[in-house]
């Protein structure tokens, strides 16, 4: 059962409008909040602007912050070990990913409609289900503040000015009191929201509420448990502005468990298509699920849709290969790194990753310098021959050099090996090879369009080995300029909701009334559906390799990075890795071999600790206290 909003005109309409005004207008302006409130196409107007200013972290979330639709498109898979912008650095900065202003202007137009609602002539269940929706919207705005800036100003009335500035400041509640008001707010909506509303219109439900609040309670106990990795000091770390104390982690795991049971225990959700014959169809399973979620009603619990070009989203032109960009000039910006790739198990070794082994060298997973005449290379018939055994789920997440999409085979080469060993790697002449009469070219092709992969010229190829694929549509070609994209985005689904479940039982030791028993099952129920046939233990390490493989590009991993404390060791003076498909002439036929190289064109990056929270704007003119270091 899916819950999915889709912003329309008539929600841009009264955005226009400005919400605020709209309420405050009198009866002599010819609508006031009764009139506007007491009929269900009201109701749903006015509920549909505040759900389009909702902070999902959707196709449209770039380091410009919501709504960011033309420009790099850096996404935050970049800023991590998922992924690499074919361009432009991805150095993280304080101003990235930020929501301050937005929020609180989102904040009163929530509060304008709490003011109103006991006026209104409405019936109970109505009534209700507004204080519901109301809290849900509360609820998500206090997450994405406090994950972003720790304790915030909390306000939940409507201020209305009267000559007094200093009367309307506010001054930063705790994060412990940020966190809980946030979970509080949640609470109020899952005790008023309908399981499900009347003709499957697409709202929040309170199990929505329970989802988010398992996502929201996950993030609050990891601050408190792994806090600890990267201490900050200051006034706002001295008067608990910043951070949770280590005592709080078990009470916030429970909340996180408990709120996932109520999902899980529901029985109104399950996996799409939880038990594939093989891993084939496991990915392709897992690929269309992302493609059109409309397939999958049953593992979608919140959806953002996109219903018009014009008014959606660039990934399908951005992401994709540049074989395949009809005509658009900056495709195959998403590159997925070898690091991400690495994570992914072979079904021969269930609950371990399995990195690429490119050669029989002792330091062949560390060894990033290049082509080594010496080494005995591991040789594959075809480009994506040293992939096979890897879990569905790359398959169905990751262009893999050599293989097919739309119909077309992607040429991702980084060059080619003479038969005197000499070797071509991103540059050299076409090659007649006279052991067999063919021309070999670096990139795989005579010509641009030819190929996806190492060109540097335009930003249009990528510099990893690898290409796209999730979410992209396979149906369609690419249709020329911005914001052509309508595939819905999957903001909440069940499968987080297991591994929420899965790592609050693991990380709290909390086994009452058979939770870790519920979590392994969680936990391989999402592998099994991944085709993986062998039952693995319910660890920490564990959780968070599925974490990642099974969520990959979902705008997940970066705030796990982020509520873990594990940004500033990943991100320490890096550099993330390539995987460079070369064609190797020394035989005859010619075999592939793979060589692991650092990415070209990247400058090592650390990850400072003070961006675990962003600097609060405009502390001169509102007195807040700004957050360490900034």
């Amino acid at each position: 059962m899916n819950n999915i909003f889709k912003a329309g005109l008539i929600a841009a309409t009264i955005t226009l409008c400005g919400c605020s005004d709209f309420l405050e207008l009198e009866p002599k302006d010819k609508l006031n909040a009764d009139a506007l409130f007491s009929e269900p196409e009201g109701v749903e107007l006015y509920m549909a602007n505040l759900y389009s200013q909702l902070p999902i972290e959707d196709f449209n979330f770039l380091r410009g912050g919501f709504n960011d639709y033309v420009g790099e498109n850096m996404c935050t898979a970049m800023f991590t070990e998922e992924a690499t912008h074919s361009e432009y650095q991805a150095h993280l900065t304080a101003n990235n990913f930020l929501w301050w202003e937005d929020a609180y202007k989102l904040l009163r137009d929530v509060n304008n409609l709490t003011e109103v609602i006991p006026t209104l002539s409405v019936s109970d269940d109505q009534r209700k289900s507004m204080i519901g929706e109301v809290a849900f919207i509360k609820g998500y705005i206090y997450y994405a503040l406090a994950k972003r800036y720790g304790g915030v100003p909390i306000i939940d009335q409507l201020q209305k000015w009267e000559g007094d500035v200093e009367a309307l400041k506010v001054p930063r509640s705790t994060e412990e009191e940020t966190w809980d008001h946030c979970l509080y707010q949640l609470d109020i909506a899952a005790e008023n929201l309908p399981s499900a509303w009347e003709g499957n219109s697409r709202r929040a439900t309170k199990w929505v509420a329970y989802a988010l609040k398992s996502r929201a309670a996950l993030h609050a106990a990891s601050i408190a448990k792994f806090g600890s990795r990267a201490p900050l000091s200051g006034v706002a770390a001295d008067l608990n502005l910043v951070g949770l104390t280590s005592d709080l982690a078990q009470g916030y795991y429970e909340a996180a468990i408990k709120a996932a049971a109520e999902v899980m225990n529901s029985h109104k959700f399950s996996l799409y298509k939880p038990s594939p014959a093989n891993a084939e169809e496991a990915a392709e399973n897992y690929r269309e699920m992302f493609e059109d979620p409309s397939r999958a009603p049953e593992e979608t619990i919140f959806i953002k849709g996109f219903t018009k070009e014009d008014y959606g989203h660039n990934y399908n032109i951005y992401y994709g290969p540049s074989q395949l960009a009809n005509g658009w000039p900056h495709p195959g910006r998403m590159n997925p790194n070898l690091e991400l790739v690495d994570m992914y198990e072979n079904y021969s070794n269930p609950g371990h990753s399995a990195p690429i082994v490119t050669s029989d060298a002792a330091n062949d997973l560390t060894d990033y310098s290049g082509f080594n005449a010496s080494k005995r290379y591991r040789k594959f018939d075809t480009p994506y021959g040293i992939f096979e055994g890897k879990d569905a789920r790359l398959w169905g997440t990751v262009i893999l050099p050599g293989t097919q999409w739309k119909n077309t085979t992607i040429n991702i080469q980084a060059g080619y090996i003479k038969p005197d060993g000499t070797p071509c790697i991103y540059s050299g002449n076409p090659f007649n090879n006279p052991s067999d009469g063919k021309t070999y070219y670096v990139f795989g092709g005579p010509n641009k369009t030819d190929y996806s992969g190492f060109d540097t010229e335009g930003g249009n190829y990528t510099r990893t080995g690898f290409s796209f694929k999730k979410f992209l549509d396979e149906r369609i070609d690419v249709v020329y300029g911005y914001s052509k994209g309508i595939t819905d985005y999957i903001d909440i689904r069940y499968a987080e909701v297991l591994l929420n479940y899965a790592e609050a039982v693991v990380e709290s030791g909390y086994t009452a009334g058979g939770a870790r028993d519920i979590a392994k099952k969680a936990l391989n129920d999402i592998r099994r559906r991944a085709a993986h046939t062998v039952d693995i233990e319910l660890t920490a390490d564990n959780v968070q390799r599925e974490r990642i493989v099974e969520l990959a590009f979902e705008n997940k991993h970066f705030w796990d990075l982020h509520r873990r404390r594990e940004y500033h060791t990943l991100c320490n003076a890096s550099t993330m890795h390539a995987l460079l498909p070369v064609i190797d002439l020394r035989e005859n036929p010619a075999k592939y071999i793979f060589i692991r190289a650092d990415i070209q064109r990247v400058a090592k990056f650390t990850f400072l600790e003070r961006m675990y929270y962003h600097a609060i704007p405009g502390t001169t003119a509102n007195g807040l206290i700004q957050n360490p270091q900034y």
